[in-house]
């Protein structure tokens, strides 16, 4: 085994159904795996359906292998406590019953003594009215779940994405994690149609917006955070009343969800560094693309191109020489 397998660690986390429970950690630095899988209980290599009919003593949870030295297990734990509702000890969000119950199961004195004291914070911190009632256990034999359960969020993300918000569980992590701090510097220097479409998803009046029919030269950035995100060279008239543009500056300047509000599947655009929301792509574009970037004008601002340079845009202004 290499040094580098040898310093991998292990932890594991149950918070309910474990689609959900996936994509938070998959994404962070230092994370080699996140699987599904089932512990707690006493059956060996039990099926889906034996742990849901509550049997089993098993719980779902998923196992995550992490360098310690790129993402500690307190980082981790303490994105654990923001991905579920600790104070239920009855299930989670639409999901009840034992097999959808939390608990933090550790492998080491250390790591429950980083638990512990990660519970004991939360405990304190106000976050929640009710007590902290997620368990923490001695780590038991864990057993993957069923390959179709594995990595869900991307092998079924329409699917994923009704079930994360239809369960509840969204709204839920959204109202009790907000970082007020951040939500009052934003409210203090945006409008508020800028902070509604930006920070809540919301979407301003066709043809009542700055820049629908905005026809000057230059690039259109993150009205929160400055980044780059369109050029007016992309951008063309599509009788829809917002701005729209075939494609964002190169790079990967927006992120691209899978969006079933308002009863309809569609692909919102988001910005990569503020994670503003920007509006949504479509598929009835002109070419080159194809493709309709249907963006509120509250989420931009406008660089003029001879503005580039001084606002650290400099890069781009060949775009406009030739």
């Amino acid at each position: 085994m290499s040094a580098q397998n040898e310093r991998y660690e292990r932890a594991t986390f149950a918070g309910g159904c474990f689609w959900c429970m996936v994509k938070p950690f998959d994404k962070q630095p230092g994370i080699v795996k996140v699987e599904s899988g089932y512990t707690g209980g006493h059956v060996a290599n039990p099926t889906y359906e034996q742990v849901c009919s509550d049997t089993t003593g098993h719980i779902e949870a998923v196992q995550i292998t992490f360098d310690p030295e790129v993402f500690s297990y307190e980082k981790l734990v303490d994105l654990y406590w923001q991905q579920i509702d600790p104070t239920d000890a009855g299930g989670q969000f639409a999901d009840r019953g034992h097999s959808y119950t939390t608990a933090i199961f550790v492998h080491s004195e250390e790591q429950r003594r980083i638990a512990e004291q990660s519970k004991r914070r939360l405990g304190e911190s106000g976050v929640f009215r009710k007590p902290i009632v997620t368990p923490i256990l001695d780590a038991k034999p864990f057993y993957p779940a069923e390959d179709y359960h594995q990595g869900y969020y991307k092998t079924n993300p329409v699917r994923y994405q009704a079930y994360y918000v239809g369960s509840g569980r969204a709204d839920f992590l959204k109202r009790h994690w907000k970082d007020s701090s951040r939500e009052e510097q934003l409210r203090s220097r945006l409008t508020p149609i800028q902070f509604e479409v930006t920070q809540n998803n919301g979407t301003e009046p066709p043809f009542r917006n700055p820049f629908w029919d905005h026809k000057e030269e230059g690039v259109y950035v993150d009205i929160v955070s400055g980044e780059p995100l369109f050029s007016s060279l992309d951008k063309f008239d599509s009788g829809c009343g917002w701005p729209s543009f075939t494609k964002p500056l190169e790079g990967e300047q927006v992120t691209e969800h899978v969006d079933v509000s308002h009863n309809m599947i569609r692909t919102e655009v988001r910005s990569k560094d503020a994670d503003s929301h920007l509006g949504h792509v479509f598929e009835d574009g002109p070419q080159p693309t194809g493709l309709r970037y249907c963006i509120n004008s509250a989420a931009l601002r406008f660089v003029p191109k001879d503005k580039l340079e001084e606002e650290g845009l400099g890069r781009f202004r060949s775009l406009f020489d030739k």
